[in-house]
């Protein structure tokens, strides 16, 4: 099984391909910011794999996959459907603020709120 360390390689290598799609996006660079969201959103795919039997890094790494897909989306519509888009990047930008609200709601606070009860 693979360190801590090594994930901690591939989501650091994962931040240089979400910056660089995200520079094709302001820079116009359609075709080349549309090949980069393959690798981006595989790295993303990866790393939420990796990490699937712990909850709290599983429910992070999804949101991000679905902001991923939300932002990808959008830049598409911006390139190529005048901006028409956003009501589908929205829906992924929903789906991914539940996976962190259900964790934050419905794991963590009630957690918070029985450990002050004990002290």
């Amino acid at each position: 099984m693979k360190s801590i360390h090594d994930i901690r390689k591939v989501e650091n290598f994962h931040i240089l391909l979400w910056l660089v799609k995200d520079l094709c996006w302001v820079s116009l660079s359609k075709e080349l910011g549309v090949i980069m969201i393959v690798p981006t959103l595989a790295f993303a795919i990866y790393i939420t794999w990796r990490n699937r039997f712990d909850k709290v890094e599983l429910l992070h790494n999804l949101a991000i996959c679905l902001w991923i897909c939300a932002n990808s989306v959008w830049m598409i519509g911006e390139f190529y459907f005048e901006d028409k888009t956003r009501g589908l990047a929205t829906m992924f930008f929903i789906a991914g603020l539940i996976c962190i609200s259900y964790y934050y709601l419905l794991d963590e606070l009630p957690r918070r709120i029985r450990n002050r009860k004990k002290t």
